[in-house]
């Protein structure tokens, strides 16, 4: 054991809060309340992720949706556990196959609208397999 190091993988900081814990610092005169926090750098982990369990990375493959800002080869977080709503863009599976589309339901039939106007809608009540993998919250893409 003489002469072994044993090293942590990163600096953690000397204080364990998230950025939640700290909303907002006022800084009138003496110092602000966020310099006791000051050594931790921003954890995107900890913006974009509200539920880590339920949370998946996908990369966009397809122009099908550049009308939503989603473009090809961009990052989509994904989270499972928020319920379907009309109007999210969504992960669906159909017959197989995963298509990142704007969900849209009226009165009689849902419809997986695609924000380009290269590709139809479809109709749902026309495939039997249908599944909804997930919903999109962020797209991160590269400028």
């Amino acid at each position: 054991m003489d002469g072994e190091h044993f090293y942590g993988a990163a600096y953690r900081g000397s204080k364990q809060y998230s950025q939640q814990d700290i909303r907002t610092a006022n800084a009138t005169g003496f110092g602000a309340a966020a310099d006791d926090y000051a050594e931790r750098g921003i954890d995107l982990n900890e913006q974009l992720i509200k539920n880590k369990p339920a949370t998946f990375f996908f990369r966009m493959k397809g122009d099908a949706m550049v009308g939503a800002g989603i473009f090809d080869s961009d990052v989509l977080i994904v989270d499972r556990s928020l319920k379907l709503a009309n109007g999210k863009v969504i992960v669906a599976v159909l017959n197989g196959e995963l298509l990142v589309r704007r969900f849209h339901k009226n009165f009689s039939s849902a419809f997986l609208i695609a924000e380009n106007d290269r590709y139809k809608s479809i109709n749902l009540a026309e495939f039997s397999d249908f599944a909804v993998w997930g919903v999109v919250i962020y797209s991160i893409h590269q400028l």
